[in-house]
């Protein structure tokens, strides 16, 4: 099994280069609070909220995922350049729309080609 990195709270951190590396390749859920059963519900997931990642050929963000609980409900694949190629950087970010019937727990997954899988904090949805 992969080893799967978790965000920590960078301001807890000291170290600049440590702050970035952590905070660049972290997968950050965004969405309201609240769905209704049955109705489209925009999930946006985003690698990095401070720093941006590198989008080099041998160093980029390869695919991010969202999962509810246990189900995966989606998956976006890039490929190196999608932000502006090498020696640029940006935030891969992904819009899912989903359908829900209950309440819901999202973790989102980044894959970094270069330092493996990142994993989300939890985000609860309930749903009415």
């Amino acid at each position: 099994m992969p080893k799967i990195n978790r965000y920590v709270d960078i301001n807890e951190v000291e170290r600049e280069a440590k702050k970035d590396y952590i905070d660049r390749h972290s997968a950050f859920v965004h969405c309201e609070s609240t769905a209704t059963a049955g109705e489209t519900f925009a999930v946006t997931v985003k690698v990095g909220e401070e720093y941006a990642h590198p989008d080099d050929t041998d160093h980029y963000i390869s695919t991010v995922s969202l999962y509810n609980k246990d189900s995966k409900l989606a998956e976006a694949t890039f490929f190196a350049g999608s932000l502006g190629g090498q020696d640029k950087k940006g935030n891969t970010t992904v819009t899912f729309n989903v359908v829900l019937d209950k309440d819901a727990e999202f973790v989102a997954h980044a894959f970094c080609t270069k330092h493996g899988l990142w994993e989300s904090d939890a985000v609860a949805v309930k749903v009415a």
